[in-house]
């Protein structure tokens, strides 16, 4: 178990309070700025908070009130920088040997093989980084971390410098290597996809402050409060106010709308609320558009915009009424096709009620976002 506690208003502010289990994956998520390679740098050594302690299997490698502060080749990191920081006059396999300083000397270079074999590299340790792919080099740099046989293993934007198709191969590596290494990992990223598709907990951070953490799934289509809906550019958010609850619902009046949500109790009739909902919830109906009001979440609108996104299709949907609002949706490419559907068409969408989530309203000022009550 890896906790982190870190306090400090300058320079880098930070108000943290996290924990990562072995074998879990924690992504580090939120804008440039927002603290998440501080955190690494902490946690290897390599900054020092103003206040806070990082506890390590239950070793103390930082506590500022016991003035206890390990220096980095005494803290068991792996560390995966975000330009892999690979010697370049040395082959895959000198890089990795390079770390494995610890061993007797005849044992190295048999450990080296082993943990190049375990990155998918075994036919290539006599090739200097120039001679490698970029998802190759991050490979040879994830083999030379765990060279240490690390307590923890950190990658700071590890993927930033491969291709799209190179990125798919190494998100299916991570999580395999998850599983074979019952260690805590950490990763900082600033796509929230990514997040989704190697880590199974996510950070949410901004300011160096955490405002939501838990499975990438709920922080992304949960969020725990307006600002971070907007982080994880939820775009669908909207204002309304609470109408009364009945059995598992909670009603809501959206500008004369009214919309079935899942209950939420804590917010009594009247009161002021937030609601967003994924453009994944967001679906195509086929109740007729003139009749779509009388059906509880279904109404009608005008497709703005209709957008290609490999097998999906982006679209916007003005919705009729005097507030015009615009809800974003994704749909297979094929329902376009089928039905023929295109700017300027007259449809029915459906909201569900189990992707509606219900927020405490951001009483601070408007960001230019499409919103309305």
């Amino acid at each position: 178990m890896l906790t982190v506690r870190l306090k400090q208003a300058a320079p880098i502010p930070l108000d943290v309070d996290l924990s990562c289990s072995a074998g879990d994956v924690l992504a580090l998520v939120g804008p440039s700025g927002s603290g998440k390679s501080t955190i690494l740098r902490t946690i290897a050594g390599l900054y020092r908070p103003v206040a806070g302690h990082v506890t390590v299997k239950g070793t103390s490698w930082l506590d500022t009130a016991r003035k206890i502060d390990l220096p980095p080749h005494k803290r068991r990191v792996g560390f995966v920088f975000q330009n892999y920081a690979l010697f370049p006059h040395m082959t895959a396999l000198g890089n990795v040997v390079a770390a494995l300083d610890h061993l007797p000397r005849d044992e190295r270079t048999a450990r080296g093989f082993q943990l190049l074999e375990l990155v998918h590299l075994g036919d290539f340790e006599g090739r200097k980084p120039a001679e490698l792919s970029g998802g190759q080099q991050q490979r040879v740099a994830v083999a030379r971390a765990l060279a240490r046989d690390p307590d923890v293993l950190l990658l700071d934007e590890p993927f930033s410098a491969v291709d799209r198709v190179t990125r798919q191969k190494l998100y299916t590596e991570l999580r395999e290597l998850s599983r074979a290494l019952p260690i805590p990992i950490m990763v900082v990223t600033h796509d929230f996809d990514e997040a989704a598709r190697v880590a199974n907990r996510m950070c949410l951070l901004d300011r160096g402050t955490i405002l939501q953490t838990g499975t990438p799934r709920d922080v992304l289509a949960r969020p725990a409060s307006v600002q971070a809906a907007r982080l994880v550019d939820l775009r669908n958010l909207f204002e309304a106010r609470v109408i009364g609850h009945d059995g598992t619902r909670t009603f809501l009046d959206w500008n004369g709308r009214r919309i079935e949500a899942l209950r939420a109790d804590t917010r009594p009739a009247g009161a002021d609320v937030a609601w967003a909902i994924p453009g994944s919830q967001v679906l195509l109906s086929s109740t007729d558009p003139n009749h779509a009001d009388t059906t509880p979440n279904r109404f009608a609108g005008t497709i703005r915009d209709l957008i290609p996104l490999s097998e999906n299709l982006s679209m916007t949907v003005v919705l009729d009424g005097a507030d015009a609002p615009v809800l974003a949706m994704t749909l297979p490419a094929h329902s376009a096709c089928r039905t023929g559907i295109g700017p300027g068409a007259r449809v029915t969408i459906a909201l569900m009620p189990d992707g509606i989530h219900v927020m405490d309203s951001d009483a601070g000022p408007d960001d230019g976002r499409e919103t309305g009550r």
